[in-house]
């Protein structure tokens, strides 16, 4: 559990431009690294799982909430402005789509459910404030809607990686066609266009080739 984990004291971060506020809404790696992130059993299976229902492009977030099982029980996607690297506003984001697609934990002494985010964006694949940013809104978002902080998860060109655990792949990348776009089936009751909310049984999740369970658009 992540909820004790303080944010990082307010310091320059970057530049002597970074406002004390901005830059105490951001993690640091070596920080990230620190929090006690579960790790997970099959990041590439999540990873290509997220990608193959959402079809992120560059600017694009998948957030994801993980049972017990480690399957995917609902998740959703929305774009976002590349420049709002700043972690309040991410956090605000984040828990604006797990209200939207599950109901809160804060009751349970311990979390039993978790949270993972997949950031596709454009640039280099090592870290950079924007993930700073989205890790600190991801932690605090999970720690207001009663979840464990997962994994942080970059999609680039070059490939995917897990950040702080140094796993990851060439394959999907930013770049890569989702199912819908490769022509494959589309599994949607009805077509509806992306950023999207998926709420997915664990049977679904393991039988890619059956329906998804209730999609519907983001408004």
């Amino acid at each position: 559990m992540t909820s004790g984990f303080a944010p990082p004291p307010a310091a320059p971060f970057g530049g002597a431009t970074a406002s004390p506020s901005r830059s105490g809404r951001i993690l640091e790696p070596a920080e990230w690294a620190a929090a006690g992130i579960p790790l997970l059993r099959n990041p590439r299976e999540v990873v290509t799982g997220l990608h193959s229902r959402h079809g992120p492009t560059p600017s694009t977030a998948v957030v994801a909430v993980l049972g017990t099982d480690e399957r995917v029980s609902a998740s959703a996607s929305f774009t976002h402005p590349s420049a709002a690297a700043d972690g309040w506003v991410l956090r605000n984001a984040l828990l604006a789509q797990l209200r939207r697609i599950v109901p809160h934990d804060l009751r349970r002494r311990v979390p039993v459910r978790t949270a993972v985010l997949l950031h596709c964006r454009d640039g280099d694949p090592g870290w950079t404030e924007e993930d700073g940013a989205w890790m600190w809104g991801l932690r605090d978002a999970c720690t207001l809607h009663g979840l464990r902080c997962g994994s942080y998860i970059t999609l680039t060109s070059g490939g995917w990686q897990v950040f702080g655990e140094g796993r990851g792949g060439r394959r999907p990348h930013a770049a890569s066609p989702s199912e819908e776009n490769r022509g494959g089936p589309d599994h949607r009751n009805g077509a509806s266009a992306r950023p999207r909310h998926i709420a997915d049984t664990a049977a679904e999740w393991a039988h890619p080739g059956v329906e998804w369970a209730r999609p519907s658009a983001v408004h």
